[in-house]
């Protein structure tokens, strides 16, 4: 829209004398700059693809919070949330604002949120045009009319090329990642990762949101043709993507959304989709969102610009940013009613968790603040067999507050408006990883169905005496007897001893947090 400074604000940011400003370009345009600045090439099907070099996913130990007085009692401190001077934030935003003189910068005004009483507009200032078309996509673009009138309540500077030196900016390593919540600004250097921009932006809402009484949640969600919305909360690998794409209901969005007394609301405009191993027969919408608008980052591709999905040469953490109206069957308008059912995924490599349970609001608050799954031998360096993984909210790196908070949110959500919460294992059954099976798609996608319209209201549930949660005797479409874990070992006693395991993990982990009433502690599995 615009290749000027006007109304772009950066002057009082510290950055003078910039070489060129370009302000909410079309995404035509970015695209056309970034191939001519030689950040990425066009893909045959007319999509952006670039590589980020040495950062190719998300790096957790180059993200702080500035330690500053008025949020210094309220940030659970650790080894996520990392503190960092105020003086050592303000030399690096120095540095920051002194690097990106006579620079060409590309600007980006959007929100996150779509509901207007609640979203946050940002201002997004980029050293590439590659990763502002990212921003452009994956935000909520604005009109007209809301752009003549923008009024940033939070600015992310990004500026890849700038490497911070550990040992005088008090950084980690040369990448920086660092939100000021008094300043109201982030500063993201040294890494061309583009998840850290959108992650960062999450990290900020989810630190606000709280405030206002809205519960911030990492989950997808969608919404049926009778208006009733559902939540899928997950970690990778567990199913969130494929079960939430339902051609039965619209997707309201894949990742991050806030549910006020209003309703559920998408925080983004976009998605942000891995490749890897990708196929048009299994994830057909993201396979065709792959075209021109879309960046796509670290695929492999060969001379005449053909994707191999399959390779990961680069990494196994490839992935593709695009609008959310490339996909057919999105709910443009990003809102939803409350939650009729919340679904917690969770892959159980241990095959001793039950494929579907119904939780109370105290198991729910339990099991939201565990987050449990398990990673698979081979998925990381150095594991060899399946291990418990604990992400508390299902999005631990993005937790400003103490989990507490988030779990009290829930509870409260799903006690005010009635919402039906279930546990879903969609791992393995009839034995662990390498013995048993996982339990199959069709079953799982049975199981969805069954808790989205209300079957399972009406069946009949025993209390699993391990995990101390409401197991369904029959569900539509799956067989019964895959239901009860155990009856489908070969050795019950291995069975129990496997449970009995995984359940002392689960009382283990929630030994961490404190501030919880007994009635969630006591809603928890039974290690004896």
């Amino acid at each position: 829209m615009s290749t000027n400074t006007n109304n772009s604000g950066i002057e009082s940011l510290g950055i003078i004398n910039p070489k060129k400003v370009h302000r909410n370009l079309p995404a035509a345009k970015l695209v056309e700059q970034a191939v001519l600045n030689g950040e990425g090439k066009l893909t045959n099907t007319g999509a952006l693809a670039v590589t980020t070099g040495k950062y190719t996913g998300r790096s957790p130990l180059d993200r702080f919070i500035v330690d500053e007085p008025s949020i210094h009692g309220e940030i659970n401190w650790g080894n996520i949330n990392r503190p960092i001077a105020k003086e050592a934030f303000d030399n690096l935003y120095s540095k920051l604002t002194a690097y990106l003189q006579n620079r060409e910068l590309y600007i980006f005004d959007g929100f996150a949120g779509a509901d207007k009483e609640y979203r946050l507009p940002i201002r997004v200032i980029n050293e590439f045009a590659s990763q502002n078309l990212f921003m452009h996509q994956l935000l909520r673009r604005p009109t007209k009319e809301e752009l003549s009138n923008f009024e940033p309540g939070f600015t992310l500077i990004c500026a890849p090329g700038l490497k911070a030196i550990p040992e005088i900016d008090k950084t980690h390593s040369e990448a920086f990642i660092i939100i000021s919540f008094e300043q109201k600004v982030v500063i993201i250097g040294g890494s061309q990762y583009a998840g850290e921009m959108k992650k960062s932006v999450f990290s900020v809402m989810n630190y606000l949101l709280p405030k206002k009484n809205v519960f911030p949640m990492h989950c997808s969600a969608n919404i049926g043709k009778d208006g009733d919305t559902a939540l899928f909360f997950g970690l990778s690998g567990t199913g969130k993507t494929t079960l939430s794409a339902d051609p039965e209901r619209k997707l309201i969005g894949d990742d991050e959304h806030g549910w006020s007394d209003n309703g559920v609301f998408n925080f983004e405009g976009g998605c942000y989709a891995k490749c890897i191993n990708l196929s048009k027969e299994h994830e057909p919408e993201i396979w065709n969102a792959i075209k021109f608008g879309a960046l796509v980052e670290n695929v492999i591709y060969s001379g005449d610009m053909e994707p191999d999905y399959d390779d990961s040469t680069l990494t196994e953490n490839t992935r593709v940013g695009y609008p959310v109206d490339y996909i057919p069957n999105a709910e443009i308008s990003g809102m939803g009613s409350h939650p009729k059912t919340v679904v917690f995924l969770t892959a159980d490599a241990f095959g001793v968790l039950p494929p579907i349970a119904k939780l109370t609001k105290e198991q729910a608050m339990y099991y939201f603040m565990s987050g449990y799954t398990s990673k698979l031998a081979g998925t990381e360096r150095g594991i060899t067999e399946p291990q418990a993984t604990f992400s508390t909210c299902f999005g631990a790196p993005f937790m400003p507050y103490h989990p507490s908070v988030y779990g009290k949110l829930l509870g409260e959500k799903i006690e005010k408006y009635d919402s039906n919460v279930y546990l879903i294992n969609t791992g393995w059954s009839g034995g662990p990883y390498g013995v048993g099976e996982r339990i199959k798609l069709r079953y799982t996608r049975a199981m969805v169905t069954a808790a989205l319209n209300g079957e399972l209201d009406k069946a009949e549930f025993a209390l699993d005496p391990v995990f101390n949660v409401l197991v369904p005797k029959s569900c539509p479409n799956v067989p019964s007897e895959i239901l009860n874990p155990k009856n489908t070992w070969k050795n019950p006693n291995e069975y129990d001893k496997a449970a009995c395991d995984l359940a002392k993990r689960f009382v283990g982990n929630f030994k961490k947090f404190e501030h919880v009433s007994e009635k969630v502690v006591n809603a928890g599995p039974k290690a004896k």
